[in-house]
């Protein structure tokens, strides 16, 4: 799962357990994330946890001589742990925006993304315009929330329902209590490229970019920052967008491209 055997990688089900594990030293860095937010961070099937973050993470961690435990945390809780200093540091996909960057600090952005509307292949839905009064998935607090809200009349979209994590959401797709779901769209080309019964039928350009969230001021956030632009130097950064999405990184995205950290205006 990890790039060095010198990283100690722990997953807690909360913060309750992290703090109660008897006989288990406390990590240099805490990292919080949505586990089950595939392909970034997830279970693989002998349960460890993996993805495209946190292959990442524990390079950077290496790369600081410093170890690491994950903290498996809902999406809406990763903000206040992090400005709680709960947690050092979190991941799951999150997109760099204005209003964040009031209250957060993001590393350099690592990866560049839309939204997308999935649906199951026998509703016919072809895209958002076959969305009017239909149910739609969200996950709770993510941009994919915040698009069909301020969408919503521009679509007329139905009731929007709240999740946290693609897995709940897929299943209610699946069994019909959703209509389509709004979520990255990595995400969901990696969750159905073997699903026929799935399908991703529409990109929704948002022009976000994904990077990892710091509490505002940290100076850990420049320093990370530091180990981002060298792993892009070094195209360590695109070989992970290759291994997990099977395809090259446009040199024109902040996957290859060395970019200056987000700062609020």
């Amino acid at each position: 799962m990890t790039r060095s055997k010198t990283i100690k990688t722990a997953v807690f089900a909360g913060f309750a357990a992290l703090l109660g594990a008897a006989g288990v030293h406390a990590a240099d860095l805490t990292v919080g994330a949505n586990i089950g937010n595939v392909p970034w961070e997830f279970e693989d099937a002998s349960g460890k946890v993996t993805g495209f973050e946190v292959d990442l993470v524990n390079e950077v961690a290496k790369r600081l001589g410093k170890t690491v435990e994950f903290v498996n945390t809902p999406f809406n809780g990763l903000f206040p742990a992090v400005q709680s200093g709960r947690i050092n540091m979190a991941v799951s996909s999150i997109t760099i925006t204005e209003k964040r960057l009031a209250s957060v600090s993001f590393a350099q952005p690592y990866y560049d993304s839309d939204q997308s509307l999935t649906v199951t292949a026998k509703s016919g839905i072809k895209g958002l315009k076959d969305m009017g009064s239909k149910v739609v998935g969200v996950d709770t607090g993510s941009t994919g929330d915040m698009w069909a809200e301020g969408h919503k009349a521009e679509y007329k979209l139905g009731e929007i329902r709240r999740f946290e994590g693609l897995q709940p959401a897929m299943l209610d797709l699946v069994a019909g209590r959703v209509d389509g779901y709004i979520s990255d769209i990595p995400a969901l080309l990696y969750y159905a490229k073997d699903k026929p019964e799935l399908k991703v039928v529409e990109r929704i350009p948002t022009g976000e970019k994904y990077s990892i969230m710091f509490n505002k001021g940290d100076p850990l956030a420049a320093q990370v920052n530091d180990v981002i632009t060298t792993l892009k130097k070094e195209g360590f950064i695109a070989k992970l967008h290759q291994t997990w999405f099977g395809a090259k990184a446009e040199d024109t995205t902040s996957t290859v491209m060395v970019m200056d950290m987000p700062k609020a205006k």
